[in-house]
């Protein structure tokens, strides 16, 4: 068996432990994206996790070097052959109304989840199934899965816990889904004052959090929806903004970086920004036309110019190192190779048109888009450029024939392991979200995932990540543009910001502080 355990909580917690600040410390935020949920059953963009990790808390989270540490849970066991997990419940976690948080309220918020099947849900599919979490005791919960998940030590931070008392009372016909719409039923830090879907979301501090608070805390979060470049350079200048979304185009970083209030921040991450390519729709359906595609996009314009970022030769970031394939080939520029795979397409000679969407109101998707529409018109391929909202987006993406052919999409690891860079965008269980607008459904590709997902030999797996990135290069299901450096103007009173290798867990405010 092996322990882990949270080390010298009570003397920690203690000197945590203060009085809210004579003056409120308000942080206000941009984001380029609306919160399309908060319901954590739910729950699967950066903004809807943005959300979450504030207003929930998981048994575990994730530091910035992408360890698993404590949350609700003090400490876990994992059987020999890792197929039951046993998490220690703190003895003074509570909901933010008070109430204790208990091993039943953890196998309710997996049945919940599981029943819903949507958001965090996919992430367990074929390992846990009803009945698979039962409650040793108040304190302690134990997770029996259905076959060996490498992986589901590091998953388990993505799978907020729900006060089961407080849904089941408002529960009605569809487990608490339309309560969970706008109230929130959680651990975490802070509670929802306000939301304005289109327009922003106001969060505040819970000064009775079970974790403590240092001595500057941040007591309130506005999260501001923007849609150009211009609006957030008038918060900024007006005094309002205090953070900027990671998602600007650069000459806004420069210009915010001109203001003495703030400091530019840019940190490398395993976040990817690719083309992502339906194979099941014409004319992408056929694998020399997206080859044609890759070809045809400027990758060292994209990466140097338009949206700064680092090399990607395919589907999985440098930094999961020892399941980095080296040997894949830099994709390359070339428009005479791309006509020469076009030739071979099936649609060779024939009128080709595909739709390009991208998220509206972005400057550097347009950019991307309007690029990509010169290069493909001088193979002859007529290219639609759709911006659109976030959300219409999500909305396309859940039936392959309203899936556009081409989409701008960047992707996070949803856990820190390579099984999330794979099965959440590739494997067919998977299909029909905005991450796996590939509609890839290919049987190989989901024996490699499966496989590398059921064995416990590190060596083993990480062979089988390696094919994995050869066969989904070879099958060219994305142009594979860049990896993000994630940038953020933050004022200089504002300290706490660490990246997180998982989602949006590096915007958990509760780390933060205000030190002017």
């Amino acid at each position: 068996m092996t322990t882990y355990r949270l080390l010298a909580t009570t003397a920690l917690s203690a000197l945590m432990l203060g009085a809210a600040p004579a003056m409120a410390v308000t942080v206000t935020m941009n984001t380029v994206q609306i919160f399309g949920t908060i319901d954590p059953a739910k729950i699967s963009d950066y903004t809807d996790y943005m959300a979450a990790v504030n207003l929930y808390d998981a048994l575990v989270t994730v530091n910035a070097k992408g360890e698993i540490v404590p949350k609700l849970a003090e400490s876990w066991t994992v059987s020999d052959d890792a197929k039951e997990v046993t998490y220690k419940i703190r003895d003074d976690a509570k909901f933010s109304d008070g109430s204790p948080v208990e091993a039943s309220d953890v196998v309710y918020s997996v049945e919940r989840l599981l029943k819903i099947n949507q958001g965090p849900a996919s992430l367990f599919a074929g390992v846990l199934k009803s009945g698979s979490v039962v409650a040793v005791d108040a304190k302690t919960v134990k997770f029996t899965l259905e076959k060996t998940f490498a992986p589901f030590l590091t998953t388990v931070p993505a799978f907020m816990i729900v006060n089961a008392d407080e849904v089941k009372a408002n529960e009605g016909t569809d487990d608490g889904q339309t309560y969970l719409a706008d109230h929130v039923a959680g651990a975490g830090a802070y509670k929802l004052t306000s939301w304005d879907r289109g327009a922003s979301m106001v969060i505040s501090r819970n000064a009775d959090y079970y974790g403590g608070w240092g001595e500057k805390p941040i007591d309130e979060v506005h999260w501001v929806i923007t849609n150009d470049e211009a609006t957030v350079k008038s918060m900024a200048a007006s005094g309002e903004l205090t953070m900027t979304s990671s998602a600007q185009a650069p000459d806004t970083y420069t210009s915010l970086g001109q203001n003495e209030r703030f400091v530019i921040r840019t940190e490398p991450t395993q976040t990817v920004f690719n083309l992502k390519l339906n194979t099941k729709t014409a004319p992408t359906d056929d694998i020399h036309v997206r080859k044609a595609i890759a070809l045809a996009t400027d990758y060292d314009t994209i990466r140097s110019t338009i949206f700064p970022g680092g090399e990607l030769n395919g589907p999985l970031p440098q930094a999961f190192a020892t399941a980095y394939a080296e040997d894949l080939p830099k994709p390359v520029y070339d428009l005479e190779a791309a006509k020469a795979e076009l030739a071979q397409s099936k649609y060779a000679g024939q009128p080709i048109k595909v739709s390009l969407a991208y998220v509206a109101g972005l400057k550097f998707e347009e950019e991307v888009a309007l690029l990509m529409q010169a290069n493909l018109e001088q193979l002859g391929i007529t290219v639609d450029v759709q911006p659109e909202p976030w959300n219409r987006i999500t909305e396309l993406a859940t039936k392959v024939e309203t899936s556009p052919n081409i989409a701008e999409i960047f992707f996070s690891p949803t856990y820190p392991s390579p099984d999330s860079m794979f099965f959440t965008q590739y494997h067919s269980s998977a299909a029909g979200t905005w991450a796996s607008l590939e509609w890839l459904q290919d049987a190989d590709v989901d024996k490699l995932i499966d496989d590398a997902r059921a064995t416990g030999d590190t060596a083993k797996q990480a062979d089988l990540y390696k094919q994995l990135q050869h066969k989904l290069v070879d099958l060219q299901v994305d142009a594979f543009m860049l990896t993000q450096n994630e940038q953020h103007a933050i004022d200089k009173c504002l300290t706490g910001y660490e990246y997180v290798p998982m989602q949006s867990f590096q915007y958990e405010f509760h780390n933060y502080s205000w030190t002017c």
